[in-house]
C-alpha cells in the first residue's frame, strides 16, 4: 500500500530555489477548419515544480505533451494565461522591460534545430557575439571580440581559426548546435533549456554533445532543464525527471527509480516502446497528446489499461507515492 501525502509547492521544495513554478497555465485558442468554432488548447495546465541549483531536470513525454510550451513560458516566448514563475525568489510573471532583459540574461534556450535557431546570414562571429551585444557585454575593439569568440569556440570544442567565419551552411549539425551552446553561454547564464538539442543530430554527435553539456556544467555550475521524448537519454544525465502527458505533470522522481518503479502508467508506457524494452505495451488506442476540451478526470484515461470509473470523472492530484517519487494516478502501478 503506497502513502499518499500531497506536496506543499511542489516536489522539491528545498529552501532558496532557483526557479519556483506556481500553477502554471497557457492555453491557446484555435478554430479548427472542419469545426467552425473556437477550442481552447490546455497545453500546460495547472504545473508546480521548483528547481534547485545545480540540477539538471529532466522534462519527457510525447510530442505535444507541452514541454516545449512549458520552457517558452519560463523564457518569456510563451505568454502564461494564469499561475506564476519566479527567478531567484523575484516574479518574472509581470516584469517591466529592463527587468526581462536582465532575466532573459541568466536564463538561456537552446532549440531543437540549431540549423532555423541561427540566422544564415549570420556567420558564426557575429552569431554569438551578438547577444552580448545586446547585454553591453561585448567587448569594445575587434581583437579582443575575437578573442572573446575564439575562447568560446574552444570551450565547445571548435577551433576558432576554421569557425569563426563560417556560415551555419557550411557546418555539420553537431557543429551548428556547439556553435548554439557557444552563443547560450556567452551570456554567463545560471539556467539553461534544451529543448531536445540532441534529437536532430547523427546518433554518433549525440553523445558528444551530452558530454559536453556535462562538463560546462561542471566548469561554470549551470542548471539545466532538460528536455527529450527519449528516457534513456534522461536517466543519462538527469538528477530529476519529471513526465508530462496533455500538458499535466504526471510523475517525478529521480532516474533510476523512475525507470525501474514507474508508478504511473504513462511512464510504463514509454519505458515500453524504448527499442530492446521487456515491458509489454498496453494495448490500448494511441491519440493525441494536446487536450482540446475541458478535460474532464485523468488525462490518460482512455489509454490506460488500469482504468477504472473514478479515473473518469475525478482528475488525480500529484502526490507523493514513495519517498521522493511522485505520481498523479488513482491507481498506480503496484
Amino acid at each position: 500500500m503506497h502513502a499518499m501525502t500531497s506536496p506543499k509547492s511542489d516536489t522539491n521544495s528545498e529552501p532558496n530555489p532557483l526557479l519556483e513554478i506556481q500553477h502554471l497555465k497557457v492555453y491557446f485558442q484555435n478554430r479548427p477548419k472542419l469545426l467552425g468554432r473556437k477550442v481552447t488548447i490546455y497545453a500546460v495546465d495547472d504545473v508546480t515544480l521548483t528547481l534547485q541549483k545545480g540540477e539538471v531536470f529532466g522534462l519527457v513525454g510525447e510530442s505535444g505533451s507541452g514541454k516545449s510550451t512549458l520552457a517558452r513560458a519560463i523564457v518569456k516566448l510563451n505568454n502564461a494565461t494564469g499561475g506564476s514563475i519566479a527567478y531567484k525568489g523575484q516574479s518574472i510573471t509581470k516584469q517591466d522591460k529592463k527587468s526581462s532583459k536582465e532575466f532573459s540574461r541568466h536564463v538561456q534556450m537552446i532549440f531543437q534545430d540549431p540549423y532555423e535557431s541561427l540566422n544564415p546570414q549570420s556567420d558564426v562571429f557575429n552569431a554569438i557575439l551578438g547577444p552580448s551585444i545586446i547585454h553591453g557585454l561585448a567587448p569594445k575593439g575587434r581583437t579582443q571580440r575575437e578573442a572573446r569568440v575564439a575562447e568560446l569556440l574552444q570551450r565547445v570544442g571548435l577551433d576558432a581559426a576554421s569557425k569563426m567565419y563560417r556560415f551555419p551552411h557550411e557546418l555539420s549539425g553537431g557543429e551548428r548546435q556547439r556553435v548554439a551552446i557557444a552563443r547560450a553561454l556567452s551570456l554567463e547564464p545560471d539556467l539553461v533549456i534544451a529543448d531536445e538539442a540532441v534529437s536532430m543530430l547523427d546518433v554518433s554527435v549525440r553523445l558528444g554533445i551530452l558530454v559536453l553539456m556535462m562538463d560546462l556544467k561542471k566548469k561554470f555550475n549551470l542548471t539545466y532543464i532538460f528536455i527529450t521524448h527519449d528516457l534513456g537519454v534522461a536517466r543519462y544525465i538527469c538528477s530529476r525527471i519529471a513526465v508530462m502527458y496533455q500538458g499535466k505533470i504526471v510523475e517525478i522522481a529521480d532516474p533510476d527509480e523512475l525507470i525501474t518503479h514507474p508508478l504511473h502508467h504513462y511512464t510504463s508506457l514509454l519505458l515500453a516502446s524504448i527499442p530492446g524494452s521487456p515491458m509489454k505495451t498496453p494495448d490500448r488506442p494511441a491519440e493525441s497528446t494536446v487536450s482540446s476540451g475541458p478535460p474532464i478526470g485523468c488525462r490518460f484515461q482512455s489509454r490506460c489499461p488500469g482504468v477504472q470509473e473514478k479515473c473518469r470523472t475525478h482528475e488525480p492530484p500529484l502526490v507523493e507515492l514513495r519517498k521522493q517519487h511522485f505520481a498523479a494516478c488513482h491507481y498506480p502501478i503496484a
